[in-house]
């Protein structure tokens, strides 16, 4: 068990920061932080309202013109120090996201390696934002582009990865010099908050980067959608709240990132190295035990290999350890909050109704908690309501194929495509397979994709726009040309 307890974080702000300052809510409302290894209230909140939201885009606006004119140099230092003190307080992230998130502290301590790298890498591209100059066609004059911060942005994040889905975007925008509100998850705002202190303490100027928790989230961002100074939105979440930002962020013609949900299949080919491929599948499931949007949700397993890799998986699935995430022995901690876990229970129970057969897990274990037990479901059929769904959990249904375009099929058969995994033995093979499959990425013989340095994002309904890479700062930038003749 971690040797810290919440106290003991003796900086954490427990009410909003804005423009510098750590301040209650206007209307001094307060919400609770539950511990999902319990059930019980961990910490309270300030609940943020759309006064305060007006406030912290006020204060984003009146810090936007220095930190756009601040030396790219200057904001590449400080995105340096913040990734320094995030690596230098990581056993204190780590244990904080375990806390409010119920992640194994393994996990929690990857997530918090993965989150500070974002700060490293747009250091590195803080001084890299470019620009061109060409000469016309024509030969009348020259073409000059400049590539300028967008503005103040919105940054909504969800409660699955709460440090390194906050990095992902305080990082590019900050490198491209723009200032911004974020709205964490109420799920887990003391991660958010902790963040904010340490950015303070790396140089981050007062009104550049605010934090606004607040249960009331569809009223506090639709008000600052609907402010002109803000122009820049980027949401991380379901795709169902993501097309109703998308429609209130029309009315002002907002610019707009959204990285969406995911329904990513896992293809285990017939020539596939089933060591391999079982190792890449508990990455690929179980990372964050299973509430991710990358995790795999659909296996796809050739019938000559179903059989040994369905057995494989569930030994190593049942062999699980389930427990508090703050525990160093659990690898499997609880999922965030009950409306998460009785989802899950209720995706497995239709899929068993459906005819599929539970190998190992299936049941919602009897102790305080929001927990679900690793599980596999085989003969699970091509129709179950299982398949169509994110799952967020630790379950792992298996369907088999016997032809490789009927697996394609399967696999691109989703509204949703944001990631794919395939594993072959034969290069060539894998890579025809990732060209035919719909979605953003593709693991090949790979359980993990995430990588501050790649581009992150998916087609179809699972999302707008790239996150990380060069590409992630390309977002916080609008291209403005200049005709010009000398």
């Amino acid at each position: 068990m971690s040797d810290l307890t919440l106290d003991q974080i003796t900086d954490l702000p427990l009410d909003l920061c804005v423009g510098g300052k750590v301040v209650p809510a206007s209307d001094g409302g307060r919400f609770d932080v539950l511990d999902p290894a319990t059930g019980r209230v961990l910490a309270s909140v300030a609940d943020g309202t759309v006064d305060d939201a007006m406030a912290a885009v006020d204060a984003a606006a009146a810090a936007a013109d220095a930190w756009a004119a601040a030396p790219p140099r200057e904001r590449s230092e400080v995105l340096r120090r913040a990734f320094e003190l995030m690596r230098e307080r990581g056993e204190e992230l780590a244990f904080l996201i375990s806390l409010e998130n119920g992640k194994a502290l393994t996990d929690a301590r990857g997530e918090v390696a993965y989150a500070a790298e974002f700060f490293r890498w747009y250091a590195e591209e803080a001084v890299r934002a470019g620009g061109e100059v060409t000469t016309a066609p024509s030969g009348a004059n020259k073409i000059l582009v400049l590539r300028q911060p967008v503005g103040v942005c919105v940054l909504v994040t969800p409660w699955n990865f709460p440090a390194a889905m906050a990095t992902r975007k305080i990082g590019p925008a900050l490198a491209a010099g723009c200032t911004v509100v974020l709205k964490p998850a109420s799920d887990t705002p003391l991660t958010a908050l902790l963040m904010a202190r340490i950015l303070e303490d790396a140089g981050v100027p007062p009104g550049v980067v605010n934090v606004l928790p607040a249960r009331r989230s569809g009223a506090v961002v639709s008000a600052m959608l609907h402010d002109p100074r803000v122009r820049k939105l980027s949401f991380t979440g379901s795709t169902e709240v993501g097309r109703v930002l998308l429609r209130e962020a029309a009315d002002q013609v907002v610019n707009c990132s959204m990285e969406l949900g995911g329904n990513a299949p896992f293809l285990v080919l017939d020539d596939a190295d089933l060591d391999a491929a079982v190792d890449g599948a508990m990455i690929a499931k179980m990372r964050n035990g299973g509430e991710a949007c990358t995790a795999a949700n659909r296996f796809y397993v050739h019938a000559d290999v179903a059989d040994e890799f369905s057995r494989r998986l569930a030994e190593r699935m049942a062999a699980l350890r389930v427990g508090p995430g703050t525990h160093d022995d659990t690898e499997v901690g609880p999922l965030v909050n009950e409306e998460s876990a009785a989802k899950v229970a209720e995706l497995v129970d239709g899929a068993v109704a459906d005819g599929a057969r539970v190998v190992t897990g299936g049941s919602r274990p009897d102790r305080e908690g929001f927990y679900y037990e690793p599980t596999v479901l085989l003969d699970v059929p091509r129709t179950s309501g299982i398949l169509g769904e994110e799952i967020f959990g630790p379950v792992a249904p298996v369907v088999t194929f016997t032809d490789e375009d009927e697996a394609v099929a399967m696999a691109n058969d989703t509204e949703y495509g944001l990631v794919s995994y395939v594993y072959t033995r034969d290069l060539a093979r894998g890579l025809r397979v990732s060209e035919r499959l719909d979605s953003g990425m593709v693991g090949l013989n790979r359980g993990v994709v995430s990588d501050p340095a790649a581009p992150f994002g998916g087609t179809k309904q699972s999302g707008v726009g790239r996150e990380g890479g060069h590409e992630g700062m390309l977002d916080y930038l609008e291209s403005k040309y200049v005709a010009v003749t000398w």
